[in-house]
C-alpha cells in the first residue's frame, strides 16, 4: 500500500488524531465490532452494530461470485440490449462508478444508471423497454423514485406485449421489504437479498455492486480479490501505516481545524470514482454541525485556500510527497490499487473520520426531513391538484426567485448575487432538478459554479436532483451551517403520470424540491429556489447572470 501524507499546517493535529486511535484501539475495536468505541449510548450501539457487516464483505460476497457469474452469462444470452439499473444513492452509485471505469465487456448489454425522476431523464433510460432489462435497487426496498421507476418500467413492458414481463426485471434489496414483496408477486428474474447489516453508501463490495458488475461482465472474482491486500492492510493498529485509518486522520484533522472541503483530484479515468466518495463522506460526516465538504472537478482557477484540504489518486507509481503539496495546502496522494481497493480504504477512512469527529458515521439523521417535507406537497397536490408554490421575492423575466428566511436576514436584495451572501469558509452548491448532462444546461451550471468559485475563492459544487437528496443532502442541512444553496427547477414541456399514483413523474421532482427547499429554510440555511417556466437554455442563462 502506497501513499503520503505531507500535512503542512495540520502537523500537530495529525499526530494528536492519530494518538486517540492509538489509546482507543480503534482498530482493534473496529474490527472486532465493538461499539462501546463510538458511544456509551446503548440505542446508538444498536444502530451501528446493525450496519458493520461491510467489514466483512469480502468473505460473505466470495460463495455467490459462482451464481453472479452465471446470471451475468445468462442475461448475455438472453440477448437483452440494455440493463437499466433504477436506483438512488447508495444503491446506484457504486455500479454507476464501475460502468464509467471498467464498462460493460464486448458483448455484454448496454449498462445505464437512472437515478433520477426527471422526466425527460426517464423517457431517455426507458426508450428500449421492450429489450431491457431492468434491475430495480433499493435496500429499504420503499425508496419513492424507485417505487415510481419501476412502476414506469413495467408499465412500458407490458405495453410491450411481453408474454411474462417479469422476467425483464429483477431485484436487488433486504429480506422482507416492499420490493422483496413485490419481485416475488411480480415474478421477477431473479431476486438477490442483500446482508441486512449493511448501510447502502457502504455496500459497494456486496450484492449492490456486484450483480451490476455480473451483469456487466466484469470479473467479480478478481473485483474482490482487488480488495483483499487493502483490507489486510487497513487491520494495522498503527495509523500512520494504515492506509485507511491515515486518510480518515488527516481528514479528520483538516475538517476539526477548519478545513473541511476536501478537493478531490483525479485523473480522468478515475473521474467517475469521484461522486461515489462524494457520497459516501458527505452523507457519513455531514450531521451534528460537522462535516467534510467534498469538491469534485475544482475549477482551475480556484485557488486552494485555508479551507481545503487535497487529496490525490494517481493511477500508477510510488505515491510520495511533491512539491506543490509543500507549497500549498495539506496534500494526501493515493496510489490506486484498483476500485476493489479504493471502495474499502475510503469506507475504512469515513468510519475513521466520523469516530474522530464525534459523529455516528452510519445514519443520516436530516435526510427523513426532505422526504417528509416532499411527502405532504404530494399529500396536498392529490387533493387540490396543484403543488403550493411559496412567494417569489425576486422575478426575472419567466423566472422566480424565492429566498430562505435565512438568506433574505444576510443581506440579499432584489438582485440576489450569491457571492453577496458568501462569508470566508463558506460553500456553494448549486443543485438542479433537471436532466442530468443535459448540454442545454450543465455548461451554464458549471460557468456559474467557476464564476462564483473564481470571484470569491469559495468552494463550489454541482449536483443534480433527487441524486443528491439521497448524496450531499445529509450535508446541507446537518453539516457545518457554511453553505449557500441554489436550487433550480425547470419544468418539462412532456411530463408524464406515474403509474398507480395521482401525480406525474414532473410534480415528484418538483415536490422534492421544494421540500428540499423547505427543509433548508425551517433549519435556517441560506437557500435560493430558482423556478424557470421552461426549459429554455437562454432563461437559464439570464438567472445565472444574475446569481453570478
Amino acid at each position: 500500500m502506497t501513499f503520503a501524507i505531507d500535512p503542512g499546517p495540520l502537523d500537530r493535529a495529525l499526530d494528536h488524531a492519530c494518538a486517540r486511535l492509538e489509546e482507543s484501539g480503534f482498530v482493534d475495536a473496529l474490527w472486532a465490532r465493538r461499539t462501546d468505541v463510538w458511544t456509551t449510548d446503548a440505542a446508538v450501539q444498536r444502530k451501528i452494530a446493525d450496519r458493520l457487516g461491510w467489514l466483512n464483505a469480502i468473505e460473505t460476497m466470495r460463495p455467490q461470485t459462482a451464481r453472479l457469474r452465471a446470471f451475468g452469462e445468462s442475461v448475455r444470452r438472453e440477448g437483452f440490449s440494455d440493463v437499466v439499473l433504477l436506483g438512488m444513492g447508495g444503491s446506484s452509485l457504486a455500479a454507476e462508478t464501475l460502468r464509467t471505469v471498467l464498462d460493460s465487456a464486448p458483448g455484454y448489454p448496454r449498462f445505464c444508471v437512472l437515478d433520477s425522476v426527471d422526466p425527460d431523464a426517464v423517457r431517455a433510460a426507458m426508450d428500449r423497454a421492450q429489450t431491457s432489462l431492468f434491475l430495480v435497487a433499493s435496500k429499504s426496498g420503499s425508496t419513492i423514485e424507485v417505487a415510481a421507476l419501476a412502476a414506469e418500467a413495467e408499465r412500458r413492458v407490458r405495453t410491450a406485449g411481453i408474454a411474462s414481463p417479469g422476467l425483464h426485471f429483477v431485484a436487488i434489496t433486504d429480506e422482507r421489504t416492499a420490493l422483496h414483496q413485490r419481485a416475488s408477486e411480480g415474478a421477477y428474474r431473479d431476486v438477490f437479498l442483500n446482508p441486512a447489516d449493511v448501510g447502502g453508501r457502504f455496500s459497494a463490495l456486496t450484492l449492490f455492486g456486484l450483480v451490476p458488475a455480473a451483469l456487466m461482465g466484469i470479473d467479480v472474482d478478481a473485483l474482490l480479490a482487488s480488495a483483499q491486500p487493502m483490507v489486510e492492510a487497513c487491520r494495522t493498529r498503527d495509523p500512520r501505516r494504515n492506509p485507511g485509518l491515515a486518510l480518515g486522520a488527516v481528514l479528520a484533522a483538516a475538517a476539526g481545524g477548519g478545513r473541511d472541503k476536501l478537493t478531490l483530484s483525479l485523473p480522468d479515468a478515475l473521474a467517475p470514482l469521484g461522486p461515489w466518495i462524494e457520497q459516501l463522506v458527505a452523507e457519513s460526516t455531514g450531521k451534528d454541525g460537522k462535516g467534510i465538504v467534498p469538491v469534485l472537478g475544482d475549477p482551475a482557477e480556484v485557488a486552494q485556500g485555508e479551507d481545503r484540504i487535497v487529496v490525490e489518486i494517481e493511477a500508477g507509481g510510488p505515491a510520495a510527497p511533491g512539491s506543490r503539496a509543500r507549497r500549498g495546502p495539506p496534500h494526501v496522494r493515493l496510489m490506486y490499487e484498483g476500485l476493489g481497493a479504493e471502495f474499502f480504504r475510503w469506507e475504512i477512512a469515513t468510519a475513521t473520520a466520523g469516530f474522530l469527529l464525534g459523529v455516528n458515521p452510519f445514519d443520516e439523521p436530516n435526510v427523513q426531513q426532505a422526504k417528509d417535507a416532499t411527502r405532504a406537497l404530494l399529500d396536498a397536490y392529490a387533493s387540490e391538484r396543484q403543488l403550493p408554490l411559496p412567494e417569489a421575492h425576486v422575478t426575472i423575466g419567466d423566472g422566480r426567485i424565492t429566498l430562505s428566511a435565512a438568506a433574505r436576514s444576510a443581506g440579499a436584495t432584489l438582485t440576489p448575487s450569491v457571492r453577496d451572501l458568501l462569508r470566508a469558509g463558506d460553500y456553494v452548491a448549486l443543485l438542479a432538478y433537471l436532466p442530468p448532462d443535459d448540454p442545454r444546461f450543465t455548461p451554464q451550471l458549471q460557468r456559474l459554479r467557476s464564476a462564483v468559485a473564481g470571484a470569491t475563492g469559495c468552494a463550489a459544487t454541482l449536483g443534480f436532483g433527487p441524486r443528491y437528496l439521497h448524496s450531499t443532502g445529509q450535508l446541507h442541512k446537518g453539516g457545518p451551517n457554511r453553505g449557500v444553496l441554489v436550487v433550480v427547477t425547470a419544468d418539462s414541456a412532456e411530463d408524464f403520470p406515474v403509474p398507480g399514483q395521482r401525480y406525474s413523474f414532473g410534480t415528484l421532482e418538483l415536490a422534492q424540491a421544494l421540500g428540499d427547499f423547505q427543509a433548508l429554510d425551517r433549519l435556517g440555511r441560506r437557500a435560493l429556489l430558482v423556478r424557470l417556466s421552461q426549459r429554455d437554455p437562454a432563461l437559464l442563462q439570464q438567472i445565472t447572470e444574475t446569481l453570478a
